[in-house]
């Protein structure tokens, strides 16, 4: 339920495209594999390989796929476990639909998941 909520709200952004889905931790880390994205949503609690561990295999052999653990825990002690798996970034599953987006297009465009945008206009003094 929480994948398909997740993709549903991904999918209203016209500037973000869903290309696979994953249900265990081995199935994301072969998703990776034939789909290439550039950013993966992981939930660390997956069944099977557990997200900390598809994230490390994930990381390691694709070091420029950017990856958002999700997690019930959070903050807890999946955390530090994502961050040294290679997670840029990990969100509390209960506030995952108000910080998703906003967190994917931060990694994307090369910016720190917490901070905000950079102004659109000119800079002012």
């Amino acid at each position: 339920m929480m994948r398909q909520g997740l993709r549903s709200l991904l999918e209203n952004h016209t500037d973000l495209r869903v290309v696979g889905e994953a249900g265990d931790g081995e199935a994301a880390v072969r998703a990776v594999r034939e789909l290439r994205p550039d950013l993966v949503v992981m939930d660390v609690g997956m069944p099977g390989m557990n997200g900390i561990e598809a994230t490390r295999r994930i990381s390691d052999e694709f070091p420029e796929v950017k990856i958002v653990g999700l997690s019930m825990q959070f903050p807890g002690s999946c955390e530090a476990g994502m961050a040294q798996a290679g997670a840029a970034a990990l969100l509390s599953k209960q506030s995952a639909f108000e910080d998703l987006v906003t967190t994917i297009r931060h990694l994307i465009h090369g910016l720190s998941p917490r901070r905000p945008s950079p102004p659109s206009g000119p800079a002012t003094s």
